[in-house]
């Protein structure tokens, strides 16, 4: 089997609604954009998809494939992940690659796989549950009361657990998170994300303020480029750390920061800033050898799967990003999130794909 075609399709991005917001000194959500899907085909008719639905992602990757992916990809064995996953190493000593265009590739060549076998993606990469418990990660709210009524909505539709992103203000974060953590009880388990928005000395002022509370982990207080910073912090608090979520390297960044002491909880896995499926697993074997968690990162399907094939992970990502609260529909009213059964990995219903792609979108009963 070869590669024969490889092409982008365009989509429309809907903008959210309501329009949300994170920490101060970030962007929202984005407006309506143009999004694609990158499509591999084969001279023998199997096919797999890519969604790439970041903002400008329609002309980022019309490019890339321009430029360096189709004649890169053109003739090879759509079989040989492992080999097309170091050669896009290879490509970005060049070009760059954007972190999320990375593993596009990689995810398209799974999708391929598991619909050549007539298989789910975590099943394709061994499988170790069918099921898994959902946190609701929040967008940024006006104020306190927002976001524990938030909590409040949340905890009864089902959801099993609190991350909260917040204002970026060290002192108002923590009074947030103790009065969060006052407001559900003892039992409930609550998370924080910085979404880098510290230096050091707020971070680890934060840092204790989470340990007094007793949250689950921390993340992203920092950019991830001093790793030397992240050893400090951990030196400095309890409060357990959850690292290397948008650092560049993927594994091989992820193996410094638990070098150092850094992942006291931890490291992010994903498809979508560690490589594709590819380099989210061997993100999470490297944790487990250390006998860490590699939490996986978003709400989207190729991380659904990953959940299910990853041992070492504890929750799925939900993102609830307004007031009233509307549970995702693949968590059900016990707050759990259940095994793909689909071949390949499949996009999202959320989008309008035309008829040429509409064989690889998931069933509605997902």
């Amino acid at each position: 089997m070869k590669i024969t075609h490889v092409e982008v399709h365009r989509i429309v991005v809907p903008p959210a609604d309501p329009p949300f917001r994170w920490r101060d000194g970030l962007s929202g959500s984005a407006p309506v954009g143009d999004g694609a899907v990158l499509r591999i085909g084969t001279d023998e008719g199997a096919e797999g998809v890519a969604l790439f639905a970041r903002p400008g992602a329609a002309v980022m990757l019309e490019d890339l494939v321009e430029r360096v992916f189709r004649e890169e990809l053109i003739g090879q064995d759509p079989f040989q992940r492992e080999w097309l996953w170091h050669r896009v190493w290879e490509l970005d000593r060049i070009h760059e690659l954007p972190l999320p265009a990375f593993g596009l590739i990689d995810i398209a060549l799974w999708d391929l796989a598991g619909r050549v076998y007539n298989q789910p993606v975590w099943e394709v990469l061994g499988g170790f549950r069918r099921q898994i418990p959902a946190y609701a990660s929040t967008s940024t709210f006006a104020t306190v009361e927002e976001f524990l009524d938030v909590a409040d909505q949340c905890l009864a539709l089902g959801y099993r657990g609190i991350k909260l992103h917040a204002w970026g203000d060290a002192r108002r974060d923590a009074q947030l998170c103790l009065a969060l953590r006052q407001h559900v009880g003892a039992e409930v388990p609550l998370m924080y994300d910085g979404s880098a928005g510290f230096d050091l000395p707020d971070a680890i002022y934060l840092g204790r303020a989470l340990a007094e509370a007793d949250y689950l982990w921390y993340e992203e207080p920092m950019r991830e480029f001093s790793i030397s910073a992240y050893q400090r912090l951990a030196e400095s608090v309890s409060i357990p750390l959850l690292v290397a979520e948008t650092s560049d390297g993927a594994h091989m960044n992820s193996a410094d920061f638990i070098k150092v002491g850094a992942a006291t909880f931890g490291v992010r896995t994903s498809t979508t800033l560690r490589g594709g499926i590819t380099g989210a697993m061997r993100t999470a074997h490297l944790a487990d050898s250390y006998q860490l968690r590699a939490e996986v990162h978003g709400s989207d399907i190729p991380n659904h799967h990953l959940c299910m094939a990853i041992s070492n992970t504890t929750y799925y990502e939900s993102l609830v990003t307004a007031t009233t609260v509307v549970r995702e529909r693949h968590v059900d009213d016990r707050g759990m999130v259940h095994a793909p059964t689909g071949p390949g990995i499949a996009l999202p219903l959320d989008f309008q794909y035309g008829s040429e792609l509409q064989q690889f979108v998931e069933q509605a009963s997902a």
